[in-house]
């Protein structure tokens, strides 16, 4: 037993998420462009700087699906709030995406969106009022899951995308986790303990998410074991991703992988120290290797992005 007193978790006063005012509901998310529109976009904006780096963007994504390559889309969790799941969705279902990795934000607000069609609360407000994080229904649904899924031997990615798939969610159709279960690409969750509102829920187990958030490293560190020719994107993790994606990598080079040929983007409203250096500068020393940055907003980009790349395939 530790000597230090511990907050009582059991304690907490918990609310419904049906009662719950949210910034996000699924009425509001994107509805996939046409790609052929798209690609008209693309090729009207002028050869310089971000429009180049763009286009370059969208034809690694093809040579790299079309060599069957990894693609890999690691997200954060404002990726989800702004309404782009479906076009990211598309990508999984064509067989574009070849693995989706995620901190645990993107994982809670993808369930939430799943299950009631609403994510994404207040958190100054609510932080105040003792609120914050305090519904039962999201941290019950995840954490029961989890200790089925530790039960199994499952990652993270695993255990959250087959239940909801099993529980026949009400909005399904929008949620990232279920479409990867639903077509067998591996989906990663990796968390810092005590980053995610689930974490304070009483029916948590740690041991359990710990070794579901281990697993799911090493089943990204397989997929990096493919490295040359992948094309790995980073999408609004400024932090968390970047660094499990640097030790992925080490340890996948670790084991013999090549690093030649490999393409990285970071994509985010701002361009960060993290991202930069462990996504865009250090992995792509490799012979034929190319970092790139698009820097704009997550819903204007990422439609425009996805339906050229399927444009062209």
């Amino acid at each position: 037993m530790s000597r230090y007193r511990e907050a009582d978790l059991s304690r907490l006063r918990v609310g419904s998420v049906a009662d719950r005012p949210t910034r996000v509901r699924v009425e509001d998310f994107a509805r996939p462009l046409d790609p052929a529109a798209a690609k008209a976009v693309l090729a009207a904006l002028p050869d310089q700087l971000g429009a180049l780096a763009a286009r370059e963007v969208v034809a690694r994504v093809v040579a790299a699906h079309r060599a069957a390559r990894p693609v890999v889309a690691m997200l954060g969790g404002h990726v989800v709030k702004v309404g782009v799941a479906p076009c990211l969705i598309r990508l999984v279902e064509k067989g574009v995406i070849t693995h989706l990795a995620m901190n645990g934000a993107a994982a809670i607000h993808d369930v939430e969106i799943a299950r009631s069609g609403r994510t994404s609360e207040d958190v100054e407000a609510n932080l105040h009022a003792g609120s914050f994080g305090m519904v039962d229904e999201t941290g019950d649904f995840m954490n029961g899951a989890l200790a089925e899924g530790a039960r199994r031997g499952e990652g993270l990615g695993e255990t959250w995308g087959r239940a909801l798939v099993e529980a026949r969610a009400p909005h399904l159709a929008h949620s990232l986790l279920a479409a990867a279960y639903a077509k067998a690409v591996p989906a990663t969750v990796h968390v810092a303990i005590g980053t995610d509102t689930i974490h304070h829920h009483p029916r948590c187990d740690g041991a359990a998410l710990g070794a579901a958030s281990l697993r799911d490293f090493r089943i990204l560190a397989a997929t990096l074991s493919e490295a040359a020719g992948a094309v790995v994107l980073n999408l609004g993790s400024a932090v968390i991703m970047p660094e499990v994606f640097l030790k992925a990598l080490s340890v996948a080079r670790n084991l013999g992988a090549s690093l030649d040929h490999l393409t990285t983007v970071n994509l985010d409203q701002i361009q960060h120290y993290r991202p930069r250096v462990n996504v865009v500068e250090r992995p792509t020393r490799g012979a034929g290797s190319r970092g790139l940055t698009l820097t704009g907003h997550h819903e204007i980009l990422l439609p425009v992005l996805s339906a050229a790349i399927l444009a062209e395939i």
